[in-house]
Order: C-alpha cells, then structure tokens, then sequence
C-alpha cells in the first residue's frame, strides 16, 4: 500500500513541476497585447485556466498522498529510538586489563615462564 502511495506521490510531484514550468507567467500577457501571437489551443485564457485548473488538482493530489504517507509512518511498530533498541542488561566487566611489562621487566617475565625462549642466531 505505502509503495503504491509512494510511487502516485513521485508522479505527481514530476507532473506538477512540468505544468508549471508549462504555464505564461502573467507578463506574458502584456506582449501579446502589441501585435504578438498567442496560443489559442485552449482558447484566448482557456490555456490558462485549463493548466492552473490541473495544476490545483494535482497539489491536492500531492497533498493527500503527502498526508497518508505521514499517518502510515506514524503507524508503524517499529522503535522510534535508538536507545529503545539497547537491551536493559547492565554491562559485566570482562575481567582485568594485562599489564604491559618494562624493558626489564620483559627478561624476567619470559625467564620465568614456561614458555621456551626463542633460538638465539649461532655466532661463528
């Protein structure tokens, strides 16, 4: 249903555009007036009312879909947080940070350990 809403929406939002980019602005008027042609597809002003007429029709239609997309998003069931998606549990420590040994520190640490040191280059 949304997708359907979505798609009238784009249509006539594009349609709009193009009858207005379609329509005279009103000084258009004014050269016809000194001996310039006018468009007489619709009639003398019938172009005119016809474009606004549709014009009306499709901002209504924009509106509408505008409005109905709006209340269906609104519907929806989904969290409207981020925070509301975080689960309550607090958070357990992972236990403690290993202490990074010093220069010195390192000989001792691998000396006692029960790993093997690694083999050292033969010296010829």
């Amino acid at each position: 249903m949304a997708s359907v809403l979505i798609v009238i929406h784009v249509l006539t939002a594009v349609a709009i555009i193009a009858l207005v980019l379609m329509q005279q602005g009103k000084g258009a008027d004014m050269g016809a007036a000194f001996g310039g042609g006018s468009q007489t597809l619709f009639g003398a002003r019938g172009s005119a009312n016809f474009l606004s007429r549709i014009t009306g029709l499709l901002a209504t239609v924009f509106f509408v879909t505008s409005l109905t997309l709006a209340y269906l998003h609104g519907q929806s069931t989904q969290p409207q947080s981020v925070t509301d998606q975080v689960s309550e549990q607090p958070v357990q420590p992972q236990g403690e940070v290993p202490q990074v040994p010093v220069k010195g520190e390192a000989e001792q640490a691998t000396q006692q350990s029960d790993v093997p040191a690694p083999p050292q280059p033969a010296s010829e």
